[in-house]
């Protein structure tokens, strides 16, 4: 089922909403920020086995160079910043703590590398394992902040479903008419980003990974000027 991840992810952000807003106070900070570890080092990890599906490595590399340079003169990281800043401005005071959750969490959850990798691998592939994890890290991020910011954070479960979901049917779309060759190639590429989101995540330097998502893409374009 090529919509399972984005439904799981949509249902751990409901859930962990719900759970923050029953908790009140919501997860202790030390066991909240443990769990993320724990899971970003699974997502270093993901990264290394999708990195491992490589069978023309200079593609990967080319694909990588190229499309962050694509990436970097765009700046797709600010532009997402300014599109989550600029989103938010707007409904501070207007609709109170429902709207400023809604929209803090749907930003939160939606725009990222991850939901747009994880998304591609269920569409193209139908693995659900990036979205999996996201959905771990989603639940548990869902009940911290709906401790503090209340419904509006598990009704961002929408959106997310929304998103992935149209991501994951636009993917499946294009995959009757990629090798397996290009999606190994792409697969390979997202599991470098992985890599790279996993050590922002645990601060060890802070990646940029946004700006490198056009390359996932370019597998497609150099293995068709190769053939």
């Amino acid at each position: 089922m090529i919509l399972l991840g984005a439904v799981t992810n949509a249902a751990a952000v409901f859930v962990g909403g719900i759970t923050g807003l029953l908790m009140k106070k919501g997860l202790p900070k030390r066991f909240g920020d443990s769990i993320m570890h724990a899971l970003a080092l699974f997502t270093f990890g993901l990264g290394v086995a999708f990195f491992m599906k490589s069978q023309q490595i200079m593609i990967v590399i080319a694909s990588l160079l190229l499309g962050t340079l694509i990436g970097e003169i765009i700046d797709i990281e600010k532009r997402l910043e300014s599109l989550g800043n600029s989103l938010q401005s707007k409904v501070k005071g207007v609709g109170g703590s429902f709207s400023e959750g809604f929209v803090t969490a749907s930003l939160l959850f939606c725009v990222g590398s991850m939901a747009i990798m994880g998304s591609l691998q269920s569409g193209l592939s139908a693995n659900h394992e990036v979205l999996y994890a996201k959905a771990v890290m989603d639940l548990v991020a869902a009940l911290i902040f709906a401790a503090a910011m209340g419904l509006g954070v598990a009704m961002s479960a929408v959106p997310v479903l929304i998103y992935e979901g149209s991501l994951s049917l636009l993917a499946s779309v294009a995959s009757p008419y990629l090798s397996n060759a290009v999606v190994d190639e792409m697969t390979a590429v997202g599991g470098v980003l992985l890599m790279g989101l996993a050590l922002s995540i645990l601060e060890i330097k802070k990646i940029r990974v946004g700006n490198m998502i056009p390359g996932i893409f370019l597998p497609i374009i150099i293995m068709l000027f190769m053939k």
